[in-house]
Parts: C-alpha cells; sequence; structure tokens
C-alpha cells in the first residue's frame, strides 16, 4: 500500500451508487490491464458484459481482437459516464484533473483506493465522487429489474 493511501471523508450513498451505475453508460477503466488474472481486467470485461460501453486506458498494455486499449482518457472517443480508477493512489489526482477537463460525469476509484483532495475537487467541479468500492461488486449487489 502506498503512503498516501487515505480514508473516504465522504462518499456516495447507496442510492446514489444505484442511480450512477442505472444512468452510466460509458465507462472509462484506467488502469485496465490485458493480464485476464488481474482484477481491472475481470473488472473491465464484466462491465462491458453487463451492456456498458468500456473503454480500456493503459499506455503499455496490448490491443486484442475485442479489447482496445487507449493510452490516455483524452485518448477515448466520445463522452465518458465514469472514469473508473485502477491506478496506484499517485496518480489519482492527474486522472481526475483530465476526466474533469473532459467533463465526465463521475470518479470512481476503485477498492482500497482514496483521495479526499482530488475527490473535492472533482465535486466542486460537479462530478459525483465514489472512493474505495469496487464497481463490480456495486453492480453485483444491486438489482435493475
Amino acid at each position: 500500500m502506498s503512503e498516501r493511501c487515505e480514508v473516504p471523508l465522504q462518499n456516495a450513498s447507496s442510492d446514489e451508487i444505484r442511480d450512477i451505475l442505472k444512468t452510466a453508460r460509458s465507462i472509462a477503466v484506467v488502469g485496465h490491464s490485458d493480464d485476464p488474472a488481474r482484477a481491472s481486467y475481470r473488472v473491465g470485461r464484466y462491465l462491458a458484459s453487463q451492456g456498458y460501453q468500456v473503454f480500456a486506458v493503459n499506455p503499455n498494455a496490448t490491443s486484442i481482437p475485442g479489447l482496445k486499449f487507449y493510452p490516455d482518457l483524452e485518448s477515448v472517443p466520445g463522452p465518458l459516464d465514469i472514469v473508473d480508477i485502477f491506478r496506484r493512489p499517485e496518480f489519482i489526482p492527474a486522472i481526475v484533473d483530465e476526466a474533469i477537463a473532459l467533463r465526465a460525469k463521475v470518479i470512481w476509484m476503485q477498492e482500497g483506493l482514496a483521495d479526499n483532495a482530488s475527490a473535492a475537487k472533482a465535486r466542486a467541479a460537479g462530478l459525483s465522487v465514489v472512493m474505495s468500492r469496487c464497481i463490480m461488486k456495486e453492480h453485483r449487489a444491486l438489482s435493475f429489474d
């Protein structure tokens, strides 16, 4: 764990998380791996299987048929609803800045990731923020019937 790992001072409620997952259509998974054994790969593929348009963001990953990687958020075509972060805490501020500039709607930091200053900056820019929660676990726990 990084020394910058924080505990969320404020987080989205269960109702907010449900609304986010119900209305979102496009998700950029920043730090999406090309290794099926990695959590970011499994989460990205799960989200795609649930009907979300998933953009894999990782400048060091190799694209394969059915899975194209983008080097950064700016390279992703079209608007983004959720920016799902799978990167070490020291990278979160720059990712949040990029998401704000691209007018994403939600910053989602995966389990174990929280950056309260970046979260406050995102909220001030009008974005919703979820910290230290797994988007796949949250989605599985909800019923969208």
